[in-house]
């Protein structure tokens, strides 16, 4: 696993304030421990309850990514990584696979049969993301992210997807 964690000092001026990147195996173990590790450090950069509304929804949101990056994702023997940012007003998830050409599409929002066993994940992610989207960074992986209000924002508001290539 790696690990890179930015000090007030080494931090450029639009830095997050806190990031952490690792390294899991492309497995539903890795998924959720991924999942768990989200929620964990959440609350400890934030100070936030770990049952609080906004730690739900980045566990969520990270619990979503990671699953459709070993679903979708993952080639063998290639692990994918996560990478949890603590901005002023947001925190940023993000779930980095090796499989570029496999881009998530905008939900549709038609309904999901209530026994299909998935398809209802990046519509999670659009539920209680404020903004999410996706990103080549090179020619063998895409980072899908997605940034959750440290703050609750009123239902009515409109959420931006952000999606982009």
């Amino acid at each position: 696993m790696t690990h890179h964690q930015l000090t007030d000092e080494a931090k450029p001026p639009h830095a997050p304030a806190r990031q952490l990147t690792l390294r899991f195996s492309s497995t539903r173990r890795g998924a959720r421990v991924a999942r768990q590790l989200a929620g964990q450090q959440f609350t400890e950069w934030t100070g936030l309850p770990y049952d609080s509304d906004p730690a739900r929804a980045v566990a969520l949101v990270t619990a979503e990514l990671a699953s459709n990056a070993v679903r979708h994702g993952s080639l063998p023997g290639r692990d994918f990584r996560l990478t949890l940012l603590h901005l002023p007003q947001t925190f940023r998830v993000e779930v980095t696979d090796t499989c570029p050409e496999h881009r998530p599409g905008r939900p549709t929002g038609e309904p999901v049969s209530p026994d299909a066993p998935s398809g209802r994940g990046l519509l999670l992610v659009q539920a209680y993301a404020e903004r999410w989207g996706w990103e080549h960074r090179d020619a063998y992986t895409k980072t899908v992210w997605a940034t959750v209000a440290l703050q609750p924002s009123p239902p009515s508001r409109p959420r931006d997807t952000g999606l982009g290539g």
